[in-house]
């Protein structure tokens, strides 16, 4: 943490930056997240909408004019306009300061903060009838990408990373008016994850829902259900309770599948169960999800999930036992028309990934972080399944603990969050990581151990990169890595930084590893209504026929099982300079940000109906 903006903070913020301090089991253990699961579920009070907001450049807000910490009574978590008197000296005023709209990124809500990387402030005041008997939580769905929160005057704790979720508990903190202040940071460090090159904008902000949530003393934290590994006619399960009646009945309920039994929890609230079952299982086709609740002595909470299985064999991938082809789509979480900024709601993601299913689609990649819940929750009822991934991205700090620990709790983090939704069949640990890197190996296998370690039901990968050997052969760069990931994936962008297109006839692709091979990324750019030859780099012609020979290639590929072309949709990125043509915008798109389909997407599209129908 000493690398980190909120060091100053240290003796205030609690041991876990995650949660609070707790932990929870795993299936296969303790891990070091305590998140609320499924937050739907609880008695939620939305602290979404406007919130004031102080652009803090110079750190006025927690450093004097020597740069020194200041302590917290004199820095903006006190909010002392809401505090004090009008005859105290104060140079800050929330009240007075403009608004932002919670959720969103502040760099496409204000011109002037297009670009900005750096602190800023962010006030909420609430009301709150605080019970006897019930406890109470503020939960953060993202904030980028680092972020310290105080409840009147108090710290709470500090969160780091941009696209995972996080509580704090407020217990015995909460008033009847109460003043929220979170200092959010998106300044781009060497040591974070990403770190600081990336090809994707760098929206700072409270970019997810935030709320106040209440739960009985004693509650369900968090709880996993699935079919059990490698006998798919038991569903097998845990709950965790939370409080000082740690030991309780528990009651499991799936009405769908005539389900209902009754477990014990032990002293630390934690108890398994396996129950014989025959769901209908989730599948693309037919998505079905079973009503469930879990219901303690204090608490219930209800879901919708899924069972499936998903494994791999030889050089094919099994769900439900039998081969599929991922038909799929990479995603970043934009929002779908040129409003941009970072995607969070339902509805936005209702249409981009409507327009996946559109192109026949059964899969998506959503790259390069782990996208919201209702995203995940969305493509779940739409039958499609998903690629999770987490932000470890090109050049990574790899040889510093710090970094791997902040790797390893987004991890884990999006593991707690997601788990019980069926359609995520992929953990992915890292996207193009340099395989010549010293600490690389044994960095991304660590993440890959944790993955399995969390959670055994589902396959783990990363996209890697290709290399060319002589005579035009193509393979995979890393064979040590693809030897402990469930896939041979790996992006591969032959005829746009490899080349022309016609290069696509000429490769041919080995592996020596028998594993499905999965192209995690393919493509090229072209503006959307910019047309011209096949040869003329950026037009929809030169892209649409490097679509088809790509597929032609593909196609070809030794047990070839999927991919997930780069990309659905156009989106910002500072690194595209190309001036009448990129704009700040990655054109890979099959899809402008104006919704306008390019030829490419129909080449897709008829690709993946044809698929289908094998």
């Amino acid at each position: 943490m000493n690398k980190i903006r909120f060091y100053l903070f240290a003796a205030f913020v609690l041991a876990s930056s995650c949660t609070g301090g707790k932990t929870v089991s795993s299936q296969a253990g303790d891990t070091e997240c305590s998140l609320i699961a499924n937050i739907q579920s609880r008695n939620l009070t939305s602290l979404d909408g406007e919130w004031n907001y102080i652009v803090d450049v110079y750190e006025t807000g927690y450093r004097d004019y020597r740069r020194n910490p200041q302590p917290v009574e004199n820095t903006f978590f006190r909010d002392k306009g809401y505090y004090s008197s009008k005859e105290e000296l104060i140079e800050y005023d929330f009240d007075a300061a403009p608004t932002l709209s919670v959720p969103g990124d502040w760099n496409t809500q204000k011109k002037e903060l297009y670009y900005y990387e750096g602190g800023v402030w962010y006030r909420k005041k609430f009301h709150a009838e605080p019970l006897p008997g019930k406890r109470y939580f503020i939960y953060f769905g993202a904030a980028c990408y680092e972020s310290t929160a105080g409840l009147n005057g108090e710290i709470l704790g500090s969160h780091t990373g941009g696209y995972t979720p996080f509580n704090y508990e407020v217990t015995g903190k909460l008033k009847e008016d109460n003043s929220l202040v979170v200092l959010v940071d998106n300044t781009r460090r060497f040591e974070n994850v990403p770190t600081v090159n990336f090809d994707w904008w760098n929206y700072g902000g409270i970019t997810r829902s935030v709320y106040l949530v209440e739960t009985p003393e004693t509650f369900i934290r968090d709880y996993s259900i699935g079919l059990k590994k490698d006998d798919s006619s038991r569903i097998a399960g845990w709950v965790r309770l939370d409080g000082p009646e740690a030991i309780q009945k528990v009651n499991v309920a799936i009405p769908g599948l005539n389900v209902d039994i009754c477990v014990t929890t032990d002293a630390a609230g934690y108890a398994s169960f396996e129950i014989p079952a025959s769901p209908d299982l989730w599948c693309p086709e037919t998505p079905t999800l079973y009503a469930v609740s879990l219901s303690s002595e204090t608490d219930k909470v209800e879901d919708r999930i899924g069972f499936r299985t998903i494994e791999t064999k030889g050089t094919e991938i099994l769900l439900n036992g039998r081969p599929v082809m991922l038909r799929g789509i990479s995603i970043h979480e934009e929002k779908p028309f040129n409003a941009g900024g970072r995607a969070f709601s339902r509805e936005d993601a209702l249409v981009t990934l409507g327009w996946a299913k559109e192109m026949n689609c059964n899969f998506v990649r959503l790259a390069h972080y782990p996208h919201s819940e209702e995203t995940v929750r969305a493509a779940e009822e739409m039958g499609l399944m998903v690629w999770s991934e987490i932000p470890v991205y090109w050049t990574i700090d790899w040889n510093n603990p710090a970094t791997y620990a902040n790797a390893r709790k987004q991890l884990i983090e999006n593991i707690t969050r997601d788990k019980n939704r069926a359609n995520i069949i992929i953990w992915s640990v890292a996207n193009e990581t340099p395989v010549e890197a010293a600490g690389r190996y044994e960095f991304l296998s660590g993440l890959i151990g944790t993955a399995r370690e969390m959670d055994g039901t589902r396959l783990v990968s990363a996209a890697m990169e290709k290399e060319e050997k002589e005579g035009g052969i193509m393979t995979v760069n890393d064979p040590d890595l693809s030897r402990l990931t469930d896939l041979i994936s790996f992006n591969e962008y032959v005829g746009w930084y490899d080349g022309d297109s016609d290069k696509c006839t000429r490769v041919k692709w080995v592996f020596d590893i028998q594993k499905p091979v999965f192209i995690s990324e393919f493509g090229g750019g072209a503006l959307a209504g910019l047309h011209g030859s096949a040869r003329e780099r950026f037009t929809e012609e030169y892209m649409e026929d490097l679509y088809r020979k790509n597929i032609e290639m593909l196609s070809a590929i030794p047990g070839f099982a999927g991919c997930s072309p780069w990309i659905l949709k156009d989106f910002r990125s500072p690194r595209r300079m190309l001036t009448g043509i990129q704009d700040d915008y990655n054109r890979k798109g099959l899809i402008s940000e104006y919704g306008q389909k390019k030829n490419a997407f129909f080449v897709m599209q008829d690709w993946y109906k044809a698929l289908s129908q094998q």
